[in-house]
Parts: C-alpha cells; structure tokens; sequence
C-alpha cells in the first residue's frame, strides 16, 4: 500500500529538482539580457525593489535585498549619485529616511524590464503553440506555489 505515495514523493523530488534547476537557469539567462550599462546586479536588483514596493527604508530594502545594512548604504549611495534614488523624511520617524526610485530610476528600470522581456518573448516566439500554451499553464501553476 505504501508504493504509491513512495513513487508519488520520489516524482516530486524528481520535478522539485528539474524545475529548480530550470528556474535558475532561465533567471540567470534573463537577468544577463539587458541594455549595456554600468549599473551592477544589485544596483538593479536594489532599483527593482524599490520599484516594486515603491519605497522602502533602508533596512527594509537590505532586507528584501539580503544584504548586510552598511552593503545596501554602498549600494544606495551609488544610485543615488546616479539620480536614480531619492531620500525623503520618515512620516513618523525622524530617525529614518525613505528610499524611492526617481523618475530617471523608473526609466531606467523599464529599460531594463523592456530588454529582459523582448528576449524572453523572442525564446518563446520559437516554441511551437503547444508548448507555448503549456508554459502559461505552467506560469500560473508556479504563480500558485509561489503564493503558497
């Protein structure tokens, strides 16, 4: 009786691995389709955060980031000589500054974010219908775990 959850689970640790390495994978070949620039990984990672959340403290975006406070200072400050983060007041906390994307750091984003999806689209413009239709099912499917 036992043999069918032991092939379950055995399958699953099969796929959990083939789809881990596959992410991986496709996350580095897309993060390296982007404009040629001189903004490092994590400055853009950084900037994406900021983007995302639309503004963070600095120890919150250390830790979205997970970095060290005094990595993400450095990291902060170079986007900031470049205009891309500002600094504002805390609301509530004198003792805090906010960090949000300028609009020269949107547009640098989008420019990214443009770049990262011209090549995506073009690997799946080669796929058959099929296997397009699939991968979207499979999208959503990981959207769920995610959210898990």
């Amino acid at each position: 009786m036992e043999w069918p959850v032991v092939t379950e689970r055995v399958a699953a640790d099969e796929l959990a691995k083939t789809l881990r390495e596959a992410i991986q994978r496709l996350t580095r070949r897309v993060r390296q389709a982007r404009p040629v620039g001189d903004l490092t990984f994590s400055q853009l990672s950084a900037l994406t955060s900021l983007q995302l959340a639309g503004a963070l403290t600095p120890r919150e975006l250390a830790d979205t980031e997970r970095v060290q406070p005094p990595t993400m200072t450095k990291i902060v400050g170079k986007l900031e000589q470049r205009g891309l983060v500002v600094r504002t007041p805390h609301p509530t906390d004198g003792r805090q500054v906010i960090l949000s994307p300028t609009e020269q750091g949107r547009a640098v984003y989008a420019q990214f974010e443009k770049a990262r999806n011209e090549w995506l689209a073009g690997q799946l413009a080669g796929l058959t219908p099929q296997e397009r239709e699939t991968l979207e099912q499979a999208a959503k499917i990981m959207q769920k775990v995610a959210k898990a």
